[in-house]
């Protein structure tokens, strides 16, 4: 495939520009939520638990994970998308949790950045998540390009993901999606590693995802609302007054992560299922586990610590890890699996 030189320039700028909007400015969604705050642990006063016996270890995608947690698709593509890669991958592998790089797209454009993705190296034993967008499908990408991204990273699995809005709010956006399904199926038969469908924070719902488990997808990521609006970061790097305008008319759109959650889960009771959507700490991500998810993402709070150092990217999933092990422990649950079905979290409201 030939890209011209002015276009992989433009992808390139684009990821240097999310990273410092992400950073610098206010794209929190402020109107809708997560959904969590409507739900509330049991506390258990005696839990008849040594708290050193707690075991948060999980599997996911057959790989074993020390911590239910995946390092979300971020970014990739500029020097400074590299540092923070290896930042990150490093931390994955000392605590054997999950991570995701963000689109892969421009190394497909512009291959001398494809070391900025390059970090099976620093994560020998990580479960790795290769990343393109499914619109790409329709742009002149097929096989070939998603087993590039998948060879770059040697990843175990590719995400596809879906991102709508942000296309449409983002200055000459990939907005054909017909026919996409279709090609996803094609996609998952022929690829050699598990297809992940995630959305970019508005969310999937139990429909879409009844349609994407049948095109052949092997796990979901909600990627709900609550957390980062895509809108609202294109909004802030749009070139003109209409983009603007509608980047902030839609900066609160979509599905709320935990409203993903249960309802996927009640139609797809086996499906590996990701959370993830405005998950700050680690009540999050036991929450989002006892509705339902498998493993829980979290893109912001790595992002903020990886620019500082490994140090703080240590302190972060050193924190995380306390978390979900004190909700475990103050709700009487030794393992994931017994929070999953111990009744523990109730809805408040």
């Amino acid at each position: 495939m030939n890209i011209p030189n002015s276009i992989s320039a433009q992808t390139q700028s684009r990821k240097a520009e999310h990273i410092r909007i992400c950073l610098e400015e206010d794209v929190q969604c402020h109107q809708i939520t997560n959904g969590l705050e409507r739900y509330r642990f049991t506390h258990c006063c005696l839990p008849e638990l040594d708290r050193n016996d707690i075991d948060i270890s999980t599997n996911f995608l057959a790989k074993r994970l020390g911590a239910p947690l995946l390092i979300s698709s971020m970014t990739g593509g500029t020097e400074q998308a590299g540092i923070i890669n290896q930042r990150l991958a490093q931390v994955a592998q000392d605590y054997k949790i999950a991570m995701g790089v963000g689109s892969q797209r421009v190394a497909v454009e512009k291959p001398q950045v494809a070391d900025t993705f390059a970090i099976r190296k620093y994560a020998p034993d990580v479960l790795l998540l290769a990343n393109l967008g499914a619109v790409q499908l329709n742009y002149k990408y097929g096989l070939d390009e998603c087993l590039r991204v998948v060879e770059i990273l040697e990843a175990d699995a590719l995400i596809l993901h879906l991102n709508p809005l942000q296309e449409c709010i983002q200055s000459k956006g990939d907005t054909n999606f017909r026919g996409l399904l279709d090609k996803i199926y094609k996609l998952c038969c022929k690829l050699p590693v598990p297809v992940i469908a995630k959305e970019v924070g508005n969310g999937i719902s139990s429909v879409m995802a009844k349609k994407l488990l049948a095109a052949g997808v092997t796990a979901i990521d909600v990627a709900g609302a609550g957390g980062t609006s895509w809108a609202k970061v294109e909004s802030e790097r749009a070139d003109n007054d209409l983009q603007r305008r509608l980047g902030k008319t839609f900066a609160d759109w979509g599905l709320p992560t935990a409203e993903c959650i249960t309802t996927i889960r009640a139609i797809a009771p086996t499906v590996p299922l990701i959370a993830s959507g405005g998950l700050r700490h680690g009540l999050d991500v036991a929450m989002a586990i006892a509705l339902g998810a498998d493993i829980a993402g979290l893109a912001m709070p790595f992002l903020q610590a990886a620019v500082v150092s490994e140090a703080a990217l240590v302190d972060l999933v050193e924190v995380l890890i306390a978390e979900i092990t004190t909700v475990l422990f103050c709700t009487g649950n030794a393992t994931l699996e017994q929070l999953k079905h111990s009744g523990s979290l109730q809805r408040i409201q």
